[in-house]
């Protein structure tokens, strides 16, 4: 701050700080941040928090320091609320498609599953019948054939594989990122007579 503004003895007047800062702190925010309403609430938000802590500050060599350490604490305080706003907005989207859509999915190829198992070999069929349907442990199943676990979780895999190839046989699968099933769509080869 400019001697001229300050005189060692004076408190730190907030006109005469936002008076000589206020364009830079405004340069500075446009450089960090696009749209000009952002810049401008964000200019608000500092000087709203200059009022509440300037007369914390002691030394009136380090205000403009200060200032810009406000500046970017807002800054980013801005950006992780946006981020925040956004998974939330996000969360909420995925929440009604899940509650909704992924039921009545799960519904519709519910009815099929069975079939298709059944279609498998008796020893695969079998298994996924304990695993999948019943919702036996993978584990208890092992112990119960005298197998070891990692035996029965590679034949669950090789099973699951071999099922999966007779759902791509019958439908079109649309998969979102995580490889789960969004929707399907019948064959119309005649190939299909599962479910």
């Amino acid at each position: 701050m400019s001697a001229a503004l300050m005189k060692a003895a004076d408190p730190i007047q907030l006109e005469q700080v936002w008076g000589e800062y206020q364009q830079s702190l405004k340069s500075f925010l446009y450089s960090k941040v696009n749209h000009h309403e952002d810049v401008e609430d964000l200019l608000q938000e500092i000087l709203i928090k200059t009022y509440q802590n300037l007369s914390t500050l002691k030394d009136a060599d380090s205000i403009k320091s200060w200032l810009f350490q406000v500046a970017n604490r807002t800054i980013i305080d801005f950006y992780r609320k946006r981020a925040r706003n956004q998974r939330a907005q996000e969360l909420e989207t995925d929440d009604l498609w899940f509650e909704n859509g992924e039921r009545e999915l799960e519904q519709e190829m519910s009815a099929c599953i069975a079939p298709f198992i059944q279609a498998l070999p008796e020893s695969n069929a079998s298994l996924l019948s304990a695993v999948d349907l019943e919702g036996q442990s993978q584990k208890a199943l092992a112990e119960a054939e005298g197998i070891s676990y990692s035996t029965l979780k590679s034949r669950v895999q090789k099973s699951r594989g071999e099922l999966k190839a007779l759902f791509e046989d019958c439908c079109h699968f649309s998969l979102d990122k995580n490889g789960s099933v969004v929707d399907y769509e019948r064959k119309d080869d005649g190939k299909c007579r599962q479910c």
